[in-house]
């Protein structure tokens, strides 16, 4: 078949006396957000060859259709189709969720306590078919105080602009006319004669706090709150005793925060502390105490007291730990329960309020695990809270916990109707040395039959960026390429918080290669140590995991049998340079501002993957984007596949597939997740020659 051509023309840039000639640059419209709202103003030279690209994947993974089916059939046979989740025992009535095997969305049922009369309040796939849509995102399902209402927010094309709705829940009628263009966020006030919400701006940032009341025109809405900054955005919440709603500014790295009284008939936000560039910091209020979760004066957090916020008196009350990350609270009457991470691995901590008595909450021998907490009941004089527990190789499980008698019941696990036996697979923490002596987490997970002599297949996922640590839970979808012997591992790189907020310092800004070297340190201890071999590696990525696999198959393609990306950050350089795109003025603090500072322009220019691709041999390369993906605009891996296509001297695939009714999180509903996954997985088991 023949390859895709994207057209050449030219453009040239000077940057700080640097000149920059890109030949792709031509297809990223000016008018780019409003092309995510209604693709048909996509300009259509770019669609045809957004589609010729498709066709061209569809060939090349034709021998795969039989393997995606398989694939599909396995990983949808491993779901409990018709589940149920654990109930939420709120004032008047108990709520929880559920999902059908026809479904492809979640209903929303709940019940008068002491009552056996089961209510639907909401049904996804029914309120999909009745609007018609392809895609169909739910951003928010929010119950009134009074149980009277349901809000609830909707995303119809992927681009993250929700439209916000009220309706009566006996009557299933609008008590408001739709709210657009908002972030998708639902808050109620305490009488429900109001609802909260944050308006995105003309560059989809949510900069405005509004306040609704039921039933009026949206022209009358009372704007309550508004950031000046670009680089902060805002959101609303309501505290554990629901005395306060406080408003939250924040970028990546900095916050400050507002509150007022949750009975103010008018609300006027009061300033709680000035925001001070790297300092994060929440507030919470419980018992008429107030709690803040701040990393000033405490790298890796600590938590603070005092009774007042009008003149307050901090006290600590959870001190830091160099390289641990203090999580924040959960509060019953009687106890705190509070999380740390440290060595990518996640503990729980439970407080007796009367004898101040700390414990760690241990429910099981294994050593890598990600433990959970939720709450059982919105009244919190209970001892009993939900503890949730998996690992790479144990579905999730429930447990009914007493925290006075520490008795605990399993009151849910995770059902895998095709079975499953946890005994079957191998995991292991082991750490890896990068090139500056840091020693980094891997999480390896493999099948018992296995061999370790170097001759597996192995699928290296990685992210680092943003703070996000990797969680080291199960996966229903991994299993299938672990059951044909590819031995997967997540390595816990830099630019994560696995090992607290140095972990991110060390992996962002003027110190993000580390990220990199991490990365590629971590597939050659792998080498190394016989879990795989040179040329038999999958490295995988998806957003700013997808600038990892950019910058890295650049550097070391050697390494690689393929590479999978995911709506992958590769023209993160042309991206850092545009002030007007979504996310690029609140992410200075994460990846430097080329626009106005030479040295960050020269850095991010060192590593940017677009502007970093070389005439050699590159692996097997499948690219996965989204037309309505306004976080990485789909012109990113479009322009890089067509750089690449020019550059690389090889004869191995290269693959782009864009999905024209989807967002940055792929396609909506169950099946359409699987069908992303299959397809993944399908390509790596052709490239690896397992079909």
């Amino acid at each position: 078949m023949k390859i895709p051509q994207l057209k050449k023309k030219p453009e040239i840039k000077t940057y700080h006396d640097i000149v920059l000639e890109d030949n792709y640059s031509w297809i990223h419209q000016n008018d780019i957000l409003e092309v995510l709202k209604d693709s048909k103003k996509l300009n259509p030279e770019v669609k045809k060859y957004l589609e010729e690209e498709n066709s061209y994947t569809d060939f090349h993974l034709s021998d795969t259709k039989d393997i995606q089916k398989e694939l599909f059939d396995e990983i949808k046979g491993r779901i409990k189709l018709d589940d149920e989740s654990l109930p939420f025992k709120d004032v008047n009535y108990e709520y929880w969720e559920k999902t059908t095997k026809k479904g492809n969305y979640s209903i929303k049922l709940r019940k008068k306590i002491g009552s056996n009369n089961i209510e639907e309040i909401w049904d996804g796939d029914f309120e999909k078919k009745k609007l018609d849509v392809e895609y169909f995102g739910v951003g928010d399902l929010e119950v009134s105080n009074n149980d009277k209402y349901l809000g609830y927010s909707l995303d119809t094309k992927g681009s993250e602009y929700y439209t916000i709705y009220v309706r009566d829940i006996k009557s299933k009628k609008l008590v408001t006319e739709k709210i657009e263009e908002t972030s998708g966020t639902i808050t109620f006030s305490l009488s429900d004669e109001h609802i909260f919400y944050s308006k995105l701006d003309s560059n989809h940032r949510p900069r405005k706090i509004y306040r609704h009341k039921l039933g009026t025109n949206t022209k009358d809405d009372q704007l309550i709150f508004e950031e000046k900054s670009e680089a902060f955005t805002v959101g609303i919440s309501l505290s554990s005793d629901e005395k306060y709603f406080f408003i939250t500014a924040s970028d990546h790295n900095t916050s400050e925060q507002y509150y007022f009284n949750s009975n103010e008939n008018e609300p006027k936000p009061k300033l709680i502390e000035k925001r001070k560039k790297g300092i994060l910091y929440s507030i919470n209020s419980w018992n008429g105490k107030f709690y803040k979760h701040t990393n000033e004066d405490a790298e890796d957090f600590k938590i603070d007291i005092s009774s007042s916020l009008e003149k307050p008196e901090w006290k600590i009350l959870i001190p830091a730990k160099d390289e641990v990350l203090i999580g924040g609270l959960t509060f019953l009457n009687n106890w705190i329960i509070r999380s740390e991470t440290s060595n990518a691995l996640d503990k729980l901590f439970v407080k007796n309020i009367k004898t101040g008595v700390e414990d760690e909450l241990i429910f099981s021998d294994e050593k890598v695990y990600v433990p959970g907490v939720s709450l059982v009941q919105k009244d919190r004089k209970t001892d009993k809270i939900y503890l949730g527990y998996s690992s790479p190789k144990t579905q999730s499980r429930v447990y009914l916990y007493n925290l006075s008698t520490k008795e605990k019941k399993l009151v849910k696990e995770q059902e895998i109707p095709s079975g499953h036996n946890s005994k079957d697979y191998i995991v292991e923490r082991v750490d890896c040395k990068s090139h500056d002596e840091r020693m980094i987490p891997l999480t390896i997970i493999r099948h018992k039959d296995t061999k370790l002599d170097g001759s597996a297949n192995l699928l290296l996922y990685g992210y680092g960026s943003y703070g996000s640590s990797m969680s080291p839970s199960f996966s229903l979808t991994r299993l299938s390429l672990i059951n044909r012997n590819i031995i997967w591992v997540t390595a816990h790189i830099r630019g994560g918080m696995e090992r607290g907020m140095k972990w991110w310092k060390e992996g962002k800004l003027l110190n993000k290669k580390n990220t990199f070297e991490d990365y590629i340190a971590s597939a050659k201890y792998l080498i190394e140590n016989k879990y795989t071999s040179k040329k038999k590696i999958i490295g995988m990525g998806g957003s700013a995991g997808g600038l990892l696999m950019g910058a890295v198959v650049n550097q070391s393609p050697e390494l690689f049998l393929g590479i999978i990306m995911a709506v992958p950050f590769v023209d993160s350089l042309t991206t850092n340079l545009d002030h007007t795109l979504p996310l690029t003025i609140g992410e200075f603090d994460e990846f430097g501002n080329a626009k106005d500072f030479k040295e960050h322009f020269d850095y991010i220019f060192s590593y940017a993957p677009y502007n970093n691709i070389k005439k050699m041999d590159y692996p097997h390369i499948l690219i996965t984007t989204s037309l309505s993906d306004n976080r990485v605009l789909f012109d990113e891996p479009a322009k890089f596949t067509a750089k690449l296509r020019e550059y690389k001297t090889d004869n191995n695939l290269l693959l782009l597939k864009t999905e024209m009714n989807a967002g940055h999180g792929g396609k909506s509903g169950r099946d359409g997740a699987i069908e992303e996954v299959a397809l993944d997985y399908a390509f790596a088991l052709k490239i690896t020659k397992k079909i």
